[in-house]
């Protein structure tokens, strides 16, 4: 495979399992491509033409050496300067990160809508969640505005290492997922949403490292109500003016990878229970779902910074020792 195609089945693995469902995500690249159609020879110079296909902006090909074929992969979650210096020494063709570097970070506000979305799913009305997530996805943007995006991007190019991040659309996989074994756990307390994460490779790992799921909010005999997956995916953490239209519309129990101390005093007040699975642990639950595909189409895969593989096509649990002993 090439970099473009293994960049091009990530993007359909990430509309397929997008929590916003198929047909809505069709809509919005064709609400999108309506728009673009319409504007004018200069603003086209300077839009981004990527996203007329690709609905995750935090989702890119950062450098493309146009190889002819890919064979070797050292992916992570956090593949900077370092891991590129490994990659180079151990004469590696792709370079595959989680948390976004270059343009995709510049933009990873701009996922930030599909979490309006999904919580529009759960019952709270749509023009409420775009309301509320609207200020902070702003916030997120002005944050990430300083930031030194192509330090890493640029060291790849020196390199020639061909380089991508997956984001969005892993953490949808991921998400996915989690959907799939809530709806056949079933939990009715909080305590069973722990001891169900603790049936997951990636977090019965993380468990050892000290980083396992923890209940943030709410107590192991708390009653779970409706369980919700809102923030496991787009972007970033949401708005913490959230959780009482969460709790209006019905939500009990919120599943994430991770909170800050103010989101977590918000949810709290609004009697909304909280279960953090993990962050490093989470996202390579997603990443692992997009590798086991490469790995099947016989690509080599190394993982480090932090990724917890697990190949669940061949039930195996892989440590980067692996490939250094």
């Amino acid at each position: 495979m090439t970099t473009q195609q293994i960049f091009d089945l990530a993007i359909k693995m990430g509309i397929k399992a997008d929590l916003r469902g198929l047909e809505k995500v069709k809509k919005y690249l064709a609400r999108l491509n309506k728009k673009y159609e319409a504007m004018s020879a200069a603003e086209k110079k300077d839009f981004d033409a990527e996203k007329l296909s690709n609905p995750f902006s935090d989702t890119r090909v950062l450098v493309d050496t146009e190889r002819n074929a890919v064979k070797k992969i050292l992916a992570g979650i956090d593949m900077k300067g370092s891991e590129l210096l490994l990659a180079d020494k151990l004469g590696i063709d792709l370079v595959i990160g989680h948390h976004p570097e270059g343009k995709a970070l510049a933009d990873l506000s701009g996922v930030m809508d599909l979490q309006a979305e999904v919580l529009a799913q759960y019952g709270v009305p749509i023009n409420i969640a775009e309301s509320v997530i609207r200020p902070r996805i702003s916030e997120v943007s002005r944050g990430i505005s300083p930031i030194n995006h192509n330090r890493d991007v640029d060291l790849a190019r020196m390199l020639k290492l061909d380089y991508m991040c997956v984001h969005t659309a892993a953490d949808n996989l991921g998400a996915s997922f989690m959907v799939g074994v809530l709806d056949k756990s079933q939990p009715e307390t909080v305590g069973e949403v722990m001891e169900m994460l603790r049936e997951i490779p990636e977090y019965r790992e993380a468990i050892k490292y000290g980083a396992g799921p923890k209940i943030f909010v709410g107590s192991p005999d708390s009653s779970c109500g409706r369980i919700a997956v809102t923030e496991f995916t787009g972007g970033t953490s949401g708005s913490k003016d959230m959780y009482e239209k969460m709790a209006q519309a019905g939500i009990g129990t919120i599943i994430g990878m991770h909170m800050s101390e103010d989101h977590r005093k918000e949810a709290e007040k609004s009697h909304v229970n909280v279960v953090i699975a993990g962050h490093m642990s989470s996202d390579s639950l997603g990443m692992n779902l997009f590798l086991d595909e490469l790995e099947k189409r016989g690509l080599e895969v190394i993982p480090v910074s932090g990724l917890i593989r697990v190949k669940r096509f061949k039930k195996k649990l892989i440590h980067p020792r692996t490939f250094y002993s």
